[in-house]
């Protein structure tokens, strides 16, 4: 009998302050237990650029995905496999959802903030049925 591995096309959202030092911890010990084929962000400073790191640390084999901001200020510029057409904020996290079927969110609050892009992105992975984890500040995983 064939083993079935399901290939998660993962989105990740997260603050531009970066990752907290156990948000990072419970992050790398996440992406050891989801077998990731694509990895999609929106290419700012901080948590973007800190997640592909560790993904590419994990294994070469997942193909970075870039959902650019039309605001090139807090953009990173890093690395990809595929980069998409640039676009305004709240529209490029929506791609980043639509991509995937997993979202990872690490956001810099413990409770849901109305004016964040990463609690908005979660709001809609929300709407649109995904599957979700949160990584709050103190590392604890949230999984909806």
């Amino acid at each position: 009998m064939r083993e079935t591995i399901i290939k998660n096309k993962v989105g990740f959202t997260g603050t531009q302050c970066g990752m907290t030092y156990r948000q990072k911890s419970s992050f790398e010990k996440l992406i050891k237990m989801i077998y990731i084929s694509e990895f999609h962000h929106g290419d700012c400073v901080g948590a973007d650029t800190e997640a592909q790191n560790i993904v590419k640390k994990e294994s070469t084999a997942i193909a970075i995905h870039i959902h650019p901001p039309k605001d090139p200020s807090r953009r990173a510029f890093n690395k990809s496999d595929y980069i998409f057409e640039e676009k305004e904020y709240l529209e490029r996290n929506h791609d980043i959802v639509d991509a995937a079927n997993v979202l990872i969110a690490t956001p810099k609050t413990f409770i849901e903030q109305q004016r964040s892009g990463t609690w908005a992105t979660i709001r809609y992975a929300r709407k649109m049925r995904k599957s979700i984890f949160i990584i709050k500040p103190d590392g604890a995983v949230a999984a909806e």
